[in-house]
């Protein structure tokens, strides 16, 4: 794990810790590197409870209840898709904030729209409404997963940032 995403994933579990929220993971592109990550230091598991790697459209169907008239449509690199994943991370388990994300890390996959480094991450709280960003990474494969696993991570502790009293 790169230096970045080490700080950052420390950065959460300092802020995190005691706030009662439980996180979840929903990823397609990285493969379980948020989870990963996320589980990296100890003491995780008071806020960290599952992970959904749901690569294929198949999986995110099955697991995560995204509809299938949502991936024939806008396809699994979309806005749609990501938010779908939320939700169904979300109800999949006991968690109060779920990310999820999906993309094309190349060297293949691009379409027309979306060129390879084309991620699409999103951010949930239980019972409110998603927000997802699109975001357009650039460097080889390995690149764009970490990128998106940064900024994954950043969303997070942001979501926290807002929660906290003025």
């Amino acid at each position: 794990m790169n230096k970045e995403i080490e700080d950052k994933v420390k950065e959460l579990s300092r802020r995190i810790v005691g706030t009662g929220q439980i996180v979840v993971t929903a990823e397609s592109l990285t493969g379980g590197m948020i989870s990963a990550a996320l589980t990296s230091i100890p003491g995780a598991s008071e806020w960290f409870e599952r992970g959904f790697v749901t690569y294929t459209n198949q999986a995110k169907h099955e697991m995560l209840d995204v509809p299938q008239s949502i991936l024939d449509r806008f396809s699994a690199v979309s806005t749609q898709t990501v938010s779908q994943m939320l939700e169904g991370a979300i109800r999949h388990s006991n968690a109060t904030m779920a990310v999820a994300v999906s993309g094309i890390a190349g060297p293949d996959g691009a379409m027309p729209g979306r060129p390879v480094g084309t991620v699409f991450i999103g951010w949930k709280r239980k019972d409110e409404m998603a927000e997802v960003g699109r975001y357009e990474f650039k460097g080889d494969r390995q690149s764009v997963r970490e990128q998106t696993v940064a900024v994954a991570i950043q969303g997070l502790v942001e979501m926290l940032d807002e929660r906290q009293p003025s």
